[in-house]
């Protein structure tokens, strides 16, 4: 996609958005057709390692342009508020005190621009006591709960093998900013969006999450075995391992004649999810075997 086609075309972005998460949000509103603007330092990306031309840096600022300022220079500061008047959304991902030292918070641009939407993408929120801290992903994955449900049972906690924090806090914080777009065209004011690495963790942690205030059951790791649908994993086969999804009754029943194991479907210790459920390793067991004698025959 081309700047200036796509649903968001009409819509200015400035972004002042650095490492992974603040570009991820802005690179939503990129691919569908936002103008966006991304206003570098002098010193170029260093949460980047300065790799430009890298594949990770062309994925996450795609369909962008780009402009280099000193935001700490007056000069630098003019430029972009001169920019902010004509846009319609400000990103930006620095630790919370940083923005106000800078002069580019929410409040020093609404002056300029009582339209702005402006979005702020931080580690664990824009106050609290871990306000000023800065955020990483590995650390959010950790203190939001999601290690300790991702991997086998008994291995100890274990990070997810893709930036997770991050990419979910910049497509909430993209998903905010279309919110605040659309109340805008009733109220004709802008608004402050924010959204955290910690806070995204949180809200992905869903149904596990709800087993606990709900039920008061702490959910564990369950390595490729889903938590409640059974069977649900990955078993070994002659050549190489099969993914399983057969959720619910009747997927089960048809995947027990697929495999040609209709008296598994019919076995009461397994007819029913609340008894696959009781006795899931001896289920897992049986199918594993009979993959493996059926893979091995053929």
């Amino acid at each position: 996609m081309t700047t200036g086609h796509g649903p968001l075309a009409r819509f200015k972005v400035i972004d002042l958005t650095r490492v992974r998460a603040g570009p991820t949000a802005v690179r939503q509103l990129a691919d569908w057709g936002a103008d966006v603007i991304k206003i570098e330092a002098p010193e170029g990306d260093a949460g980047l390692g300065g790799e430009r031309h890298g594949p990770d840096f062309q994925n996450l600022h795609r369909n962008k342009r780009s402009l280099t300022l000193n935001l700490k220079a007056p000069e630098g500061l003019a430029v972009l508020k001169r920019l902010v008047a004509q846009a319609d959304v400000v990103v930006e991902n620095y630790r919370p005190d940083v923005k106000f030292r800078l002069g580019v918070d929410y409040e020093s641009l609404k002056a300029v621009n009582p339209r702005i939407v402006y979005a702020s993408i931080s580690g664990f929120g824009q106050d609290g006591p871990y306000r000023d801290r800065p955020g990483f992903d590995q650390i959010a994955q950790g203190m939001g709960g999601l290690m300790s449900i991702t991997g086998e049972p008994g291995r100890g906690p274990m990070r997810v093998g893709i930036p997770v924090a991050d990419l979910t806090a910049g497509i909430f914080a993209a998903m905010g900013i279309l919110i605040a777009l659309l109340e805008r065209e009733q109220s004709g004011e802008g608004q402050w969006v924010k959204s955290s690495l910690l806070g995204a963790q949180i809200s992905m942690l869903d149904f596990q999450a709800a087993r606990w205030t709900i039920g008061r059951e702490v959910p564990g790791q369950a390595g490729n075995n889903h938590p409640t649908s059974i069977p649900t994993g990955v078993f070994a086969t002659a050549d190489g391992h099969i993914n399983i999804a057969a959720a619910g009754d009747d997927i089960y029943r048809r995947f027990c004649r697929a495999i040609g194991a209709d008296h598994l479907a019919a076995d009461p210790s397994f007819a029913t999810g609340r008894a696959r459920s009781a006795n899931r390793d001896a289920l897992n067991e049986a199918i594993g075997t009979l993959i493996r004698r059926k893979t091995s025959a053929e």
